[in-house]
């Protein structure tokens, strides 16, 4: 059996005979977009992602957009496809997941993604985001997902509408209620950060945070 977080952490970029072209529906439009083995969901969009993208409103229409642990991109397309006015920074530890998500952003069109890695190189430092879609990692363990949240939530610009905030699926009996007493317990204060349950749906939370300061 492979490591279950294998798709997390995957390397190199898919070779010609790993990717393969399937069909999703991406912000109303059926596409083809390429997938490929050691990727998160390779094969359909998740359904927790699915959730989140029925649940979250239409993404604010300019300034900086994140898909945090963006996999193929099924998010960051979404994004960027409502959202043509703003840029989309899909980040993600794997250089295949980011291979797959440029693949498919220039399939669709799409110039306004950016995929990055985390580290030193990636996005930005200056940058700050209007809003946050994530559906991610619970399987990395806590300390791996406590440090992400902490370090890409701190780069949350003050909310100022409806749509702007950090939108975060995850299931319920992965710990959704969990995850939500700790953004409160621990980020509320250093932040200025507060969470809320925005939507619950197939046995999954959405939890919307958003930032006073």
């Amino acid at each position: 059996m492979p490591d279950v977080t294998e798709h997390y952490f995957t390397g190199g970029p898919a070779t010609d005979a790993e990717r393969r072209t399937v069909s999703v529906r991406i912000a109303g439009r059926d596409v083809d977009v390429e997938v490929a083995p050691g990727v998160f969901s390779p094969g359909r969009i998740d359904p927790g992602t699915r959730v989140l993208l029925h649940e979250a409103p239409t993404p604010p229409p300019s300034g900086d957009l994140l898909d945090l642990g963006c996999g193929w991109g099924p998010i960051a397309l979404t994004l960027a496809t409502e959202a043509p006015g703003a840029t989309v920074w899909a980040v993600d530890v794997s250089e295949r997941a980011l291979d797959l998500t440029r693949r498919n952003a220039a399939r669709l069109g799409l110039a306004n993604v950016r995929a990055a890695s985390p580290g030193p190189g990636g996005v930005p430092d200056d940058v700050t985001f209007a809003a946050i879609w994530s559906n991610p990692p619970i399987r990395v363990g806590k300390q791996v997902l406590h440090g992400m949240l902490r370090t890409w939530l701190a780069r949350l610009a003050p909310t100022s509408s409806d749509a702007d905030g950090a939108w975060l699926v995850v299931q319920k009996n992965l710990g959704a209620d969990s995850l939500a007493r700790w953004i409160t317990e621990e980020l509320a204060g250093p932040l200025g950060v507060r969470v809320v349950r925005a939507a619950s749906d197939k046995g999954y939370r959405v939890l919307r945070v958003t930032r006073d300061r």
